[in-house]
C-alpha cells in the first residue's frame, strides 16, 4: 500500500468533515439560522485556507525559530512553488504536509461555530475564524507537530489532535459563548425561587444532525488514520476509532435512559462525537480495552458536561460543542497517559517496531501522565488567553452580537438576505415560545368531562363592557409585545400564526443572485385579546409604543366592540388611529 497516497486521501476525508459539521450545527439549531450556519462553516475553510497560506502554515511547519515555540514562516509557496512541494531537511513544509495540516486547521476553527450559533454577527465570526487560523492554532500546533516543538521534545503524545485540535476548539467556544451571552429566552428567572432556569430550544432537524454525525464518523477514519505509515498501525487505529465512539454512544443512551426515563436522541449523537474526540489522541497508542474505557467515560462525560455548562454555568451552547470537543478533548489527551500500551505498533515505523510508551495502567507509572497534563495546561492556557484577547477586541471594534430583533427573526434574512434556507418551504415559528421568557407551551392531556374545569360566566350585565382587540404584527415583535401586555395586567391571549401577502410601500425586495425575489406569503403573528377592566386606550398606547419603529409595516391593531370598530395602524410617520362609528 502506498501510504503517501493514503496520507492525502485521509486529508481529503478531513476536508469533508466541514460538511458534517455544517449538517450537525444546522440540524441542532433553528431553521431560521440554517443559511448562516452554512456560511460560517464555508468561510471557516475558505478564510482558513487564505490565512494558512499567508502565515499559518509557516508558523506551524516552518523551521523552529525559538526554543520550540514557533515556526519560521517563509514565502516559498509563492517564490518557488515546485521546490516548495518537495520540502527540505530542516522544515516540515511541503505540499502533502501543508494540505494535511490545512484541513486540520479548518476543523479547529469550525468547532466554535455551533457554540456561538444564532446570535453572532457574521462579520465578527469571520474575523475570529481568520485569527485562529492565522496565529492561534498554528503556534500551539507547532509545539506538538512542528519541527523542534517543545511539547514534542517533552514527550507529549497526541496522535491526531484530542488536545491540539479539539480541546483548542472547545475552549475557544467556551470563551466565545461566555462573552457573547445566551440566546434570547434561553434562561429565565423563576419568580418564586429567584433561580435562573434553562429553557430548551430544540433544533429544527434531528435527521439532519444525525446525517452530519454519520458523515463525521466516516471522515474520522481519515482524521485519525491518515498519518499511519504501516498497515498494522492503520488497522489498530481504525479499530480503536470504531470501538470508542460505539461504546460512548451506548453509554450515553443507557445513562440518559436511566436518568430521564427515555434515551435522548440528540445527546446520543453528541455521545458518538464525544467518543471520537476522546480516542483521537490515543488511537495509535491504546489497545481495544483502553478504547472501551475511553469511550465509556466519554459517553457519560459528555452528558454531565452539557448539563453542567448549561444548567450551572449558564453558558448557552446550542450544539454541545464545548462538552463534546472541550471536555472530551481534555479527557482524550489525559487518557493517553493512563492507557498507552507499549506493545502496539509504532504508527510511523515499519510495521514491526512497537511504541514502547506505557501509561499508568500499563506499568509506565506517572511519567507519561505528567507529560500529558503539562501539555493540556500549556495548550489550554494559550488558547484561553489568546481567545479572550481576540473576542474582546472583536467586541470592541465590530460588536459581537446581533440586535435582539435580528436574533428573533433569525440570522438568515438580516445577515444574508435569505428568506429561508429551505426554498419554497415556509418556515413556521414552531419554537416561538422558547424565545419568550416565562411562557410555556402547555402539554395537552385527555380528561373525563366531569373533571373538566367548569365554565363560569363573569359578565355583570350592562356594567361590564367586553372589548376584543386584534393585533397583527411581525413574529419578531411578539416577544416584546407579550411582555409589555403582561406589564399592564393582560396575561391571557390567543396567538395564531397567519400569513400576509404583498409588500409595504417603501420596502425593498429581497434579492437572490442579483435578481429580485417575487413577493411571497410572509409569516405574521395574530394576537387576540378580550378585555374588560383594562382600558382600551391603555392597551392601544402600549401596543403602539412597543411596535413603533418609524418604518412601514410595524403592525395593525383592530379594536371591536358593540358600538363601533376602531382600526389603528402604525405607519411610516408614526401610529395613527382611524375610527369608524
Amino acid at each position: 500500500m502506498d501510504f503517501s497516497i493514503w496520507f492525502l486521501m485521509g486529508a481529503i476525508l478531513v476536508f469533508f468533515m466541514q460538511g458534517g459539521f455544517a449538517a450537525v450545527e444546522s440540524g441542532f439549531t433553528r431553521a431560521k439560522n440554517a443559511g448562516n450556519i452554512i456560511m460560517k462553516n464555508l468561510m471557516d475553510f475558505c478564510l482558513g485556507t487564505i490565512m494558512f497560506v499567508i502565515l499559518g502554515g509557516g508558523l506551524l511547519m516552518g523551521e523552529d525559530a525559538f526554543m520550540g515555540l514557533i515556526g519560521k514562516p517563509n514565502l516559498d509557496i509563492f517564490r518557488n512553488f515546485t521546490a516548495w512541494l518537495s520540502g527540505n531537511e530542516t522544515s516540515f513544509v511541503n505540499g502533502s504536509n501543508f494540505f494535511f495540516n490545512l484541513v486540520f486547521c479548518a476543523t479547529t476553527a469550525t468547532i466554535v461555530s455551533g457554540a456561538m450559533a444564532e446570535r453572532t454577527k457574521f462579520l465578527s465570526y469571520c474575523v475570529y475564524s481568520a485569527v485562529i487560523s492565522l496565529v492561534v492554532y498554528p503556534i500551539e500546533a507547532h509545539w506538538t507537530w512542528g519541527p523542534g516543538g517543545w511539547l514534542a521534545n517533552l514527550g507529549f503524545l497526541d496522535f491526531a489532535g484530542s488536545g491540539v485540535i479539539h480541546m483548542v476548539g472547545g475552549l475557544a467556544a467556551l470563551v466565545g459563548a461566555s462573552i457573547l451571552g445566551p440566546r434570547l429566552g434561553k434562561y429565565v428567572t423563576d419568580k418564586k425561587t429567584g433561580r435562573k432556569i434553562s429553557k430548551a430550544i430544540p433544533g429544527h432537524s434531528i435527521t439532519l444532525g444525525a446525517l452530519g454525525c454519520f458523515m463525521l464518523w466516516f471522515c474520522w477514519y481519515g482524521f485519525n488514520g491518515a498519518a499511519a505509515a504501516n498497515t498494522q498501525s492503520l488497522a489498530s487505529i481504525l479499530v480503536t476509532t470504531t470501538i470508542a465512539p460505539a461504546v460512548a454512544t451506548v453509554a450515553t443512551m443507557v445513562y440518559t435512559w436511566l436518568k430521564n426515563g427515555k434515551p435522548d436522541v440528540s445527546m446520543c449523537l453528541n455521545g458518538s462525537l464525544a467518543g471520537l474526540v476522546a480516542i483521537t489522541a490515543g488511537c495509535a497508542y491504546v489497545d481495544a480495552l483502553g478504547a472501551i474505557i475511553i469511550g465509556l467515560v466519554a459517553g457519560i462525560l459528555v452528558v454531565a458536561a452539557v448539563e453542567f455548562i448549561d444548567m450551572k454555568l449558564h453558558i448557552d451552547d446550542p450544539v454541545g460543542a464545548i462538552a463534546v470537543h472541550g471536555a472530551n478533548g481534555i479527557w482524550g489527551a489525559i487518557a493517553v497517559g493512563l492507557f498507552a500500551n507499549p506493545n502496539v505498533f509504532e504508527p510511523f515505523g515499519d510495521g514491526v517496531a512497537k511504541t514502547g510508551v506505557a501509561g499508568l495502567f500499563y506499568g509506565g507509572g506517572f511519567a507519561q501522565l505528567g507529560r500529558q497534563a503539562i501539555a493540556v495546561l500549556a495548550i489550554g492556557a494559550w488558547t484561553v488567553v489568546t481567545m479572550l484577547i481576540t473576542f474582546a477586541l472583536i467586541k470592541k471594534v465590530f460588536g459581537l452580537r446581533v440586535r435582539p430583533e435580528e436574533e428573533i427573526m433569525g440570522l438568515d434574512l438580516p445577515e444574508h438576505g435569505l428568506v429561508s434556507a429551505y426554498g419554497d418551504f415556509q418556515m413556521m415559528p414552531e419554537n416561538l415560545y422558547n424565545e419568550i421568557p416565562g411562557l410555556d407551551v402547555p402539554a395537552s392531556a385527555a380528561a373525563p368531562i366531569d373533571q373538566a374545569v367548569p365554565v363560569t360566566n363573569t359578565s355583570t350585565g350592562d356594567k361590564t363592557k367586553l372589548t376584543k382587540v386584534t393585533i397583527i404584527t411581525n413574529q419578531s415583535k411578539f416577544a416584546g409585545l407579550q411582555s409589555a401586555l403582561e406589564n399592564i395586567g393582560i396575561t391571557g391571549m390567543t396567538v395564531t400564526n397567519v400569513m400576509g401577502f404583498g409588500m409595504q410601500k417603501g420596502q425593498s425586495a429581497a434579492v437572490y443572485r442579483g435578481v429580485p425575489i417575487e413577493t411571497r406569503l410572509l409569516p405574521k403573528v395574530q394576537l387576540d385579546v378580550v378585555i374588560s377592566r383594562v382600558p382600551t386606550q391603555t392597551l392601544i398606547d402600549t401596543a403602539k409604543k412597543t411596535l413603533y419603529t418609524g418604518k412601514v409595516g410595524d403592525g395593525k391593531i383592530f379594536v371591536y366592540d358593540v358600538e363601533n370598530v376602531v382600526k389603528v395602524r402604525t405607519g411610516e410617520a408614526g401610529c395613527d388611529a382611524l375610527q369608524d362609528d
